[in-house]
């Protein structure tokens, strides 16, 4: 219901409206060659005076820090700290992979293992029936 009155409402304004044909009864003057030259000649140097300003903030930013001796300290302490922790983060990252990297290959060895004494299990207990049955045979021929 909302809807329909508000498509209503919209009927109502755009019929109380110009047409779009006398809504804009003439273009706008296009530039001048001056203009557009002016325009051109303030966009080649607001590029550059923009990056340098850019540049020397960022600047600022990195030597506020250090303004004074105690804050300088203070900054270089709190480095020290981040990269401290960043490095016990990472050893025991690598402490952990190389903990979980070492149990996979004892488990892969020992599965390994465990399937080698089986096959070789297996080959001698059928080498012993092969023997077994040859021995059969050759006692069954001797007179």
């Amino acid at each position: 219901m909302i809807q329909v009155a508000t498509k209503t409402a919209s009927r109502k304004a755009s019929a109380n409206s110009k047409p779009k044909s006398q809504a804009k009864s003439t273009p706008p003057p296009a530039p001048s060659r001056a203009e557009q030259a002016r325009a051109a000649a303030e966009s080649a140097v607001d590029v550059p005076v923009g990056a340098v300003l850019e540049a020397s903030d960022r600047v600022a930013e990195l030597v506020e820090p250090f303004a004074g001796r105690s804050a300088a300290g203070k900054q270089l302490r709190s480095y020290g700290t981040q990269l401290r922790r960043t490095v016990k983060r990472s050893e025991r990252r690598g402490a952990t992979a190389r903990r979980k990297a070492t149990t996979e290959a004892r488990k892969t060895r020992k599965r390994v293992e465990r399937e080698a004494r089986k096959r070789q299990q297996h080959v001698r207990n059928a080498l012993d029936e092969q023997t077994s049955r040859a021995q059969g045979l050759v006692d069954q021929l001797r007179p």
